[in-house]
């Protein structure tokens, strides 16, 4: 595909803020809304961007999207798959959320939960959950990422090991066709994969962007999990795959 220099400069734009807006773009070439939505669509088709409601964003890689972005993608759907994970979670138990923009979502959901152990790697997820008088919240402690709260590392893995909860509710960046979830940051992956080998029942949330998105690094396939929650019906090969594996998907109205 031979781009056009205004295609050339929004993608310019892009990988400078992490994603566009067609209003935006449309003010700032002078152009229609149409002509934008056109550029974004082609640039789509062409594997250069990632179509988003009202915009685009940088394509999948070897380098996530920035964390306040992401934080404001799919927020409403990720509020609604957050509100439908937290109804499976009873009171009187232990929890393990871990680094994500969903998983936050779901401590929101949690504050009127009734006598919880809450376990994180995330300083997001604790600063949410503080303001629950009946709910404990343990920081596993490691080395702090700024960008987006997560505490990864040595010490993180240790002090996972040191629990055995009930439920653990994580997130991933994407969710291939072979029901694998994949992230980009290594470090994060081996805690994913720790909570959920320290954890009676886990379960994933994630919404429909993750279908459509790559990553390079494994942290498990759904067949591990006992349950996904998402906003909307899976691919068939997807959809056949947690059948035969028993695992549960739970779709928000």
């Amino acid at each position: 595909m031979t781009l056009s220099f205004r295609q050339v400069e929004i993608l310019e734009i892009a990988k400078r803020d992490g994603k566009v807006t067609v209003d935006s773009l449309a003010r700032h070439f002078g152009v229609t809304l149409q002509t934008i939505r056109r550029d974004l669509t082609e640039l789509g088709n062409a594997g250069q961007l990632d179509r988003v409601h009202g915009g685009a964003i940088i394509s999948s890689g070897t380098t996530n999207v920035a964390y306040e972005e992401r934080r404001s993608l799919h927020s409403e759907e990720k509020a609604r798959i957050a509100r439908l994970c937290a109804t499976a979670i009873p009171d009187d138990c232990s929890v393990f959320l871990n680094i994500g923009t969903s998983t936050e979502a779901v401590a929101s959901e949690l504050l009127h939960h009734r006598n919880l152990m809450v376990v994180t790697n995330n300083i997001n997820v604790a600063h949410i959950l503080v303001a629950a008088e009946q709910c404990e919240v343990i920081l596993t402690g490691g080395n702090l990422g700024r960008s987006d709260g997560g505490l990864l590392g040595p010490l993180t893995m240790d002090a996972v090991r040191r629990f055995k909860v009930d439920y653990a509710v994580i997130g991933c960046s994407a969710l291939d066709q072979e029901g694998d979830l994949l992230d980009f940051d290594i470090q994060e992956v081996g805690v994913s994969q720790a909570i959920i080998a320290q954890a009676r029942q886990s379960f994933l949330v994630a919404d429909h962007w993750k279908f459509q998105r790559t990553a390079p690094v494994r942290i498990a396939s759904l067949a591990d999990l006992d349950a996904f929650f998402t906003d909307h019906p899976l691919p068939g090969q997807l959809a056949e795959k947690c059948r035969d594996w028993g695992v549960e998907v739970h779709v928000t109205g």
